[in-house]
């Protein structure tokens, strides 16, 4: 299937799961990712989750970083330029949700994008080659590209593998793990 197909579908798919099944859904991923072989990091960047987009709830998981004194970095959206800068999430670090419904911090200690080792990554789909969909502006691809060649690049989604992703474009970055309610994919 094509991009923008599996965008339609998967966000129908979404839009019909309630609070509760998203609630327990995200933390069956977020206690799966204590599986994953990156622990012994400490930069972790991760989404906070928009609720009316029903993403996966990432509190589980903000949890579960803070618990094991990992720094977890947040990003702000510049809509003008595509980019994102990114915000080191303290317990002081005033959030703001932005025009487009994101939550980000208004301010923070920058973090450049060297510094990140591992990203969480927001997606619609995802295919068994490690190919993933997002909501088609490119924030993501950009920073992954910005990012050092050893920076994680983990998934995560409601939903099991695609067989394939049909119009893959070359700047595309794939994923090198997903992680689903059930499954931890390796690519």
């Amino acid at each position: 299937m094509k991009k923008q197909h599996l965008r339609v579908h998967y966000k129908k798919l979404r839009s019909a799961l309630s609070s509760k099944q998203i609630d327990n859904l995200s933390l069956q991923i977020a206690n799966l990712t204590l599986q994953l072989p990156i622990w012994k990091h400490s930069f972790f960047h991760i989404f906070l989750t928009i609720d009316s987009l029903k993403e996966i709830a990432t509190e589980p998981l903000l949890s579960i970083l803070s618990g094991k004194d990992k720094h977890i970095v947040v990003s702000k959206s510049n809509f003008e330029t595509r980019t994102l800068s990114h915000i080191l999430l303290q317990d002081n670090t005033p959030l703001k949700i932005n025009s487009w419904n994101i939550p980000e911090p208004e301010n923070g200690i920058a973090i450049s994008t060297e510094q990140i080792e591992v990203v969480f990554i927001p997606l619609l789909a995802f295919d068994l080659r490690g190919n993933r969909v997002g909501y088609g502006k490119g924030f993501y691809d950009d920073f992954l590209n910005n990012c050092s060649k050893d920076t994680l690049k983990i998934g995560l989604s409601f939903f099991e593998a695609e067989a394939n992703i049909a119009d893959v474009e070359p700047h595309d970055i794939p994923l090198d793990y997903c992680v689903t309610p059930t499954k931890i994919y390796t690519f």
